[in-house]
């Protein structure tokens, strides 16, 4: 028997829209009992909707790895202890397609590298910028190139804390995808260009009063606004709470706040009471950076 985690993730970070990431301390987990007779068990928070048979995304991840390197299919007892809010802007999906991968992987021999996962994972997700972080822990930049996904840690343990923001009601990626143009205008472009330079040199060199700016986007965030009421406005009440920066998380509804050590409370509460200005009821939980990405426990 062996067991994995997984860590949540917030992708974009405000203007790295499909190549900026961050592991958070906030893990599903799989637990494996191999010559067993296969069985699929849900624990957790979030259970509701999750399939416990063959067309579980964990297990057809894991077949597609088998399948890919020749193994034969084992027979297993699988757990999944599931603590990332689906459909939330967390990384969910990510996060089962990552388990999946390490898991069989592990089963297989680790037959495949870190980077080699990171490939099969972005064949399965489609973009990056949450398997990347789930994998490496961290801050990190995903670059695509003509070999594939090029991971670059930009931050392994940055001195600093995550508050997440989290309504009530999911956000399908695909309709948040769905809101945005084809197209965006070159200064847009360029403006979101520089501030993902910002960003990188803020987590580089440790200077986190450079977030509030570097964390400004001009791709996506005010085009889902439409979807999540009270958006801009919340992410203002975080910054004049005293967050270094924040952003939406991924594609929403989560939002992101990135504080100082010593700020908590201040900062989940402002955003918290905006968004219920807005008729939006949202939990809030501060956490910890993810440091080791999927790791076994």
């Amino acid at each position: 028997m062996f067991r994995i985690k997984i860590p949540a993730t917030s992708a974009n970070l405000g203007p790295g829209f499909d190549c900026l990431g961050m592991a958070l301390q906030l893990y599903n987990t799989i637990t494996v009992e191999t010559k067993r007779p296969f069985r699929i068990s849900l624990t957790g928070s979030y259970k509701e909707g999750i399939p416990a048979d063959e067309s579980n995304l964990v297990w057809r991840t894991m077949c597609h790895f088998w399948d890919l390197i020749h193994y034969p299919v084992p027979t297993v007892d699988l757990t999944f202890e599931n603590c990332i809010p689906p459909a939330r802007g967390l990384g969910s999906s990510s996060a089962a397609i990552v388990g999946g991968l390490a898991t069989a992987n592990a089963i297989a021999g680790s037959p495949y590298t870190k980077l080699e996962l990171l490939q099969v994972a972005n064949a399965l997700e489609g973009h990056p910028d949450n398997v990347t972080p789930a994998l490496y822990g961290g801050v990190t930049l995903s670059v695509p190139t003509e070999n594939g996904v090029l991971p670059r840690v930009l931050a392994q343990s940055p001195n600093l804390k995550a508050v997440v923001i989290i309504p009530d009601t999911p956000l399908n990626t695909k309709k948040a995808r769905g809101i945005l143009p084809p197209q965006v205008h070159r200064k847009d472009a360029v403006f979101n260009i520089s501030h993902v330079s910002l960003l990188t040199e803020a987590f580089i060199r440790e200077e986190y009063s450079l977030l509030k700016e570097a964390m400004c986007d001009k791709l996506h965030q005010s085009q889902r606004a439409a979807l999540i009421p009270g958006l801009l406005e919340t992410l203002e009440a975080a910054l004049q709470a005293g967050a270094y920066g924040a952003a939406l998380s991924g594609s929403g509804p989560t939002l992101l706040t990135l504080i100082p050590r010593s700020f908590t409370e201040d900062v989940s509460l402002s955003m918290t009471n905006m968004l219920e200005k807005h008729g939006i009821n949202a939990q809030a939980m501060v956490l910890e950076i993810d440091a080791n990405g999927a790791s076994s426990i």
